[in-house]
């Protein structure tokens, strides 16, 4: 338990000291947590609206131990910045009587937590339900008794083991958690485990005891394989708080006009409406940092003395919410990049001369221009915070400390720095163009080197899109896979945000198979080409069965599939990526993809599914099958426009093997010919219902790689 106080309070961020203003006479510390106002330990050193802001301390305890005042909940670290507190929670235990076979329950320990009332909820984002041992089946309701979300976990052996982790069947299980949650009541439940005289199914590795805790995801996932506790523990829970006032009336628009009501008190505080339930929290403006809920609590932020984080290279001059960043006298050049500044040269006389009478000629025309300099550069500039603001900015600001203290490497760019990147959006360093936007190679400076990056400048978003594009920008950042272009960052002082990935140098399957772009690459070996798409399939099946929520690609083909210098398969291109939505009456407006690729189902019904890139998918292991395009308009006969129409019309005709490519045929044999076949038929139905998932698809392509390898070594 102490350990557990320890690591969050390391990874914790620190606060200013103007957070440390309060009442006089009020603690600011218990133990190693630092208490900042609205909340206090004891009565008068806390807001008083609402509940939840009061804290004691046990000074009795070793170390002292910190509770919210009527609820008892520990809480080890509290976040101003992400308005979050980090509370812990013993998870519940049920242990069974393995040794007869009856699944008697031999004991069993169920912990809620209630937060009704108060100023908390749980995170729906950072905090996930998480059950671990098997069989079992564990769950949780509200304070109302009716069910909220649950899992099942059972055990797989482990020479069938799939990939991946807290799936359900490896003995562990995970569920999120909605917005607006203030109750949590765990169950614990046992199936299947009176078969174990006869073998069940669910008992081939059954464990004697079960748990289930509510997590926080990011402290979850940092233990992984190493998570192994029984007995009694606590776990952390990240929780989200707010000036909750009277419910749904407390928000920046009902309060703000009530001055002794309104939590903002510094000067230089903005507010912001909760994101998790009702309510609002303040934030320091830009520039500032500290406690927005105290007078004078935002206090101007000293770039110059920040060199890490505001480089200058010249003379730096601190101003109120900001910086300035010169070249020292004499000299002149960029002073914010090393070696930017240059020493200018000494003028003769008559150049001085010169120099005097143009500038004296020239003066009236510029003071003339100066004006609608400055009205066209306030006007950009807002421009710029307006863009920020609409693309979602501070709601990304609000959560980068929570994403990097998780190791989450993500960047907010200006648009100077992807400019500078890529020479102002040079031709010459164009990687490609596509039906979303353009994609330029760039360099980014750093502390280890230049990086080369890929940056893709889209070229239009609808409203929609951008209203949840900083919550889709979150959860791809967070996408870790090794088949999966790595989402670095993004900017948002454009109209429509621009994206900063990972550099893949290989270029596209596409190119690989098909050929074009300035450079001659080998075929692929058929060995390879079932590798790359076992590769891709995987990624696929990734961000549809393991990314929370599912994410649905949209445009999968060749094309955006890249090759990196090993030939390792990476997908890209997120342009027509949504998140899987909540429920099937969200029905897109435009239907977006590639002529060849496309999901018939999709250009019927508007509605992207995971079953659209399994149908995408299967059109690209036939280019890999067959070396032809998906879409050939100029193609010999009318057939030949579609490949996969070409191939379910081969199919029905018994002559699917005559059109696949004579490297692949010969080298892969018939048999594992038609099973790819069959595959792709399946995968190409015009019902997404009888379409395989992309777990499947992977798993059968590993299988046909295996049989394929078989037949190489006879």
């Amino acid at each position: 338990m102490a350990m557990f106080a320890v690591l969050l309070l390391l990874a914790a961020p620190l606060l200013p000291p103007a957070a440390a203003q309060r009442p006089p006479g009020c603690r600011r510390q218990c133990g190693n947590v630092t208490v900042p106002y609205p909340f206090g330990i004891g009565a008068r050193c806390h807001r008083a609206e609402g509940r939840g802001f009061r804290l004691e301390c046990d000074d009795t305890r070793r170390p002292p131990r910190l509770t919210v005042a009527g609820y008892g909940h520990e809480v080890v670290a509290i976040s101003l910045a992400s308005a979050e507190a980090t509370v812990l929670l013993n998870a519940s235990r049920a242990c069974y009587d393995r040794a007869s076979g009856s699944g008697r329950v031999l004991g069993r320990r169920e912990y809620p937590m209630a937060l009704n009332g108060s100023a908390f909820l749980f995170s729906s984002m950072k905090s996930k339900f998480v059950a671990i041992g098997c069989p079992d089946l564990a769950y949780f309701v509200d304070d109302g008794g009716y069910y909220v979300t649950g899992c099942m976990s059972v055990c797989r052996p482990s020479e069938r083991a799939l990939p991946g982790s807290c799936r359900g069947d490896d003995g562990c299980c995970q569920s999120n958690i909605p917005l607006g949650l203030a109750s949590y009541r765990p169950h614990l439940r046992s199936f299947g485990r009176r078969q174990q005289q006869q073998g069940g199914t669910f008992l081939a590795n059954s464990t004697g005891c079960a748990y289930a805790f509510m997590v926080d995801a990011w402290w979850f996932w940092y233990a992984g394989s190493h998570f192994n506790r029984t007995g009694d523990f606590a776990v952390p829970v990240v929780l989200d708080w707010a000036i909750r006032g009277a419910g749904a009336g407390a928000s920046c628009a009902a309060v703000r006009e009530n001055a002794t009501a309104y939590a903002c008190r510094s000067a230089h505080s903005v507010c912001l409406d909760s994101t998790n339930g009702p309510g609002y929290v303040c934030n320091c403006s830009s520039g500032y940092e500290g406690n927005p809920y105290v007078l004078g609590g935002c206090i101007d932020v000293d770039e110059c003395a920040r060199h890490d984080l505001y480089p200058c290279y010249g003379v730096c001059t601190n101003t109120p919410g900001s910086y300035l960043c010169t070249c020292p006298k004499g000299w002149s050049g960029n002073s914010t990049v090393q070696d930017g500044c240059h020493q200018q040269d000494k003028f003769t006389l008559a150049l001085k001369a010169v120099t005097g009478v143009s500038i004296g000629v020239f003066m009236v025309i510029l003071a003339c221009f100066w004006a609608h300099l400055s009205l066209q550069k306030r006007r950009m500039l807002r421009a710029k915070q307006r863009f920020f603001e609409q693309n979602g900015g501070l709601l990304l600001q609000q959560h980068l400390g929570s994403l990097a203290s998780s190791g989450v490497a993500f960047k907010i760019f200006s648009e100077e720095e992807i400019k500078k990147a890529t020479g102002n959006f040079d031709e010459a360093r164009v990687l490609g163009r596509g039906g979303n936007g353009v994609v330029y190679r760039g360099v980014l400076p750093g502390a280890g080197g230049s990086t080369t990056v890929a940056i893709k400048r889209s070229r239009v978003a609808d409203e929609k899109q951008l209203k949840e594009f900083s919550k889709e920008m979150l959860i791809l950042s967070q996408i870790n896979h090794r088949n999966v272009v790595k989402l670095l960052g993004c900017c948002l002082e454009v109209e429509v945000p621009m994206l900063v990935y990972e550099y893949v140098p290989n270029g596209s399957l596409h190119r690989y198979i098909h050929g074009g772009g300035g450079k001659s690459e080998a075929p692929l070996p058929p060995g390879e080409r079932l590798r790359v798409a076992a590769e891709s399939a995987h990624a696929l099946a990734y961000m549809h069965s393991s990314a929370s929520p599912p994410i649905l690609h949209g445009d999968v083909k060749s094309a955006n599939i890249l090759l990196d210098g090993e030939l390792t398969a990476k997908v890209s291109d997120f342009g027509a990526s949504r998140l899987a939505p909540a429920d099937e009456a969200q029905v897109a407006t435009l239907v977006q993809g590639t002529c060849g690729y496309l999901d018939p189902e999709y250009l019927l019904t508007c509605q992207l599914t995971c079953k659209s890139d399994v149908y995408s998918f299967a059109v690209v292991l036939l280019e890999l099958l067959t070396g032809r395009k998906a879409f050939c308009p100029d193609g010999p006969e009318e057939d030949d426009t579609s490949l996969a129409f070409s191939f379910v019309t081969a199919v029905q005709g018994g002559r699917h093997r005559e059109i696949m490519d004579g490297n692949v045929r010969e080298e892969l044999g018939d048999e594992v010919i038609d099973d790819a076949a069959e595959l792709v038929i399946r995968c190409l139905s015009l019902t997404g219902e009888e379409r395989p998932t992309m777990m499947e698809v992977a798993d059968k392509i590993e299988r046909l790689r295996s049989c394929a390898c078989r037949n190489a070594t006879v």
